[in-house]
């Protein structure tokens, strides 16, 4: 059985894993990151299909800052990589909107947009907003600290009117919510700022563009990554310390450190603690996404909003529902609708909801083919009402449900988002192994980026 040693290990070649990687090399580790599928990304990776790239989980990249911004997430990511703001490529929203019964809220990058229009369509809540607001610009979201009092008991201290408090929530949730209806006081602070005091923004050629960046960069200082090398387990020695990976082809590798953005349930069990694991760690909401690519651009179909979140209840309802699909609520995306100075190749509208992964996994292989065909048909229609039509357009279709997102990122249940419960430290109780990702607390390609780079520099070259 061959063995190798290196400096540190990354279990998982996602975003945090690239940018741990990356920060370590810089300082003459000897790095290895270990990635079980054939592709990066994990998450927010890429695919061809039909002769056509498709990304996946980006909608867009939050935390937007323009070129030369001094502070901020992003700036922090691009200093510490040593990755230029070019490299990635980002180009601005044209404009999104929250839209439920009776009232949009339309958003750009300019924070003044929003609440202009918050001010308009809410006359009576302006003031609670801005002092809400106010008490979340100094909140530090490049730490490792957690705020876990709730996000909507907080925002009620200041805003009375529900439907107001849920349109906040819409856009906030899902695009990080890990728990149903609520979510943690400092994830709220770190995702309103990313999405409304910062924005949108996406590379011309997509995810791709910033992970073969990140990857370039970490082969340049003699990282190491090793595709189609899925983990078997976890091996602890008696001083609570991590020995050895095994692979599943047996070799072992053994390393002074090790890091893992594979999820906290995950990584648990390839460490043989899987009794430990709390169900509070194992995520409960799951998605389903259409994507369908048409003949025409979007604004050409009179669609030239970027993301529509929308909802069609009195009430927003964040949560695993009792049926495959709730066509309740959604995000409508559209690719093609940022201030690109050239076209995209193809022109698409992506559609998210939330779905029950229960349900899903219940049904037979025929069951699930026939429900993913007629679930794409119900989800257009749903998203009909608050665009443009355009299925008259459609000439190629995908769709993935929470099963796919289990079979290709090994997320348990394919939640995404992780677990509700984070563990924002990134301590397990192994002493020279930590999480980094979605489950230590960071969401979004920004936050996942922010939390390898925390991850490797409090634990590792700290030392």
């Amino acid at each position: 059985m061959s063995e190798t040693t290196y400096d540190a290990v990354v279990v998982g070649a996602g975003m945090s894993g690239l940018a741990a990687g990356i920060r370590l090399a810089q300082f003459d580790y000897n790095v290895c990151i270990l990635e079980r599928h054939s592709a990066i990304g994990g998450l927010n990776s890429f695919y061809r299909r039909n002769g056509r790239n498709y990304d996946v989980g980006l909608h867009a990249v939050t935390n937007y800052a323009p070129k030369g911004t001094k502070s901020g997430p992003l700036s922090r990511i691009l200093r510490h990589l040593r990755i230029s703001w070019d490299d990635f490529g980002l180009v601005q929203q044209n404009g999104s909107t929250i839209a439920f019964p009776g009232v949009e809220l339309n958003f750009t990058n300019d924070f003044e947009r929003f609440e202009t229009d918050v001010a308009e369509k809410f006359p009576k809540q302006i003031d609670g907003f801005r002092k809400m607001v106010s008490g979340l610009v100094g909140y530090d979201q490049l730490g490792l600290g957690s705020a876990d009092g709730s996000a909507r008991e907080y925002v009620a201290q200041f805003i009375s009117d529900p439907k107001l408090v849920d349109m906040i929530f819409c856009p906030v949730c899902y695009y990080g919510g890990a728990r149903e209806h609520d979510m943690d006081f400092g994830q709220f602070c770190v995702m309103f700022r990313s999405l409304f005091l910062e924005g949108f923004a996406r590379p011309h050629e997509g995810v791709r563009r910033i992970l073969l960046k990140l990857l370039k960069r970490f082969r340049s200082l003699g990282g190491v990554l090793r595709l189609n090398a899925g983990v078997k387990r976890i091996e602890s020695n008696a001083d609570e310390s991590v020995e050895k990976i095994i692979l599943d082809n047996g070799e072992e590798i053994r390393a002074k450190r090790y890091l893992s953005s594979a999820g906290w349930p995950e990584t648990m069990k390839l460490c043989g603690m899987g009794s430990a694991v709390d169900q509070r760690d194992i995520g409960k909401l799951g998605f389903i996404e259409t994507i369908s690519v048409l003949d025409k651009a979007p604004k050409e179909l009179g669609h030239d909003k970027t993301i529509v979140f929308f909802n069609d209840s009195e009430r927003f309802a964040y949560r695993n529902p009792d049926a495959l699909v709730d066509l309740s609520s959604g995000v409508i995306c559209s690719p093609n609708n940022f201030a690109y100075s050239q076209p995209l190749e193809d022109s698409m509208i992506r559609i998210t909801a939330l779905a029950n992964y229960d349900l899903w996994r219940k049904l037979s292989p025929d069951e699930y083919k026939r429900e993913k065909l007629r679930f794409y048909e119900k989800t257009l229609e749903s998203a009909a009402r608050f665009v443009p039509e355009f299925r008259r357009n459609i000439i190629d279709v995908d769709m993935f449900t929470p099963l796919t997102i289990e079979r290709y990122t090994g997320r348990e249940r394919g939640a995404i988002y992780g677990a509700a419960q984070k563990r924002y430290d990134g301590l397990t109780p192994l002493k020279n192994l930590f999480i980094c990702g979605a489950d230590q607390g960071m969401l979004g390609v920004v936050g996942a980026l922010v939390s390898g780079l925390t991850i490797a520099n409090k634990y590792v070259l700290s030392e």
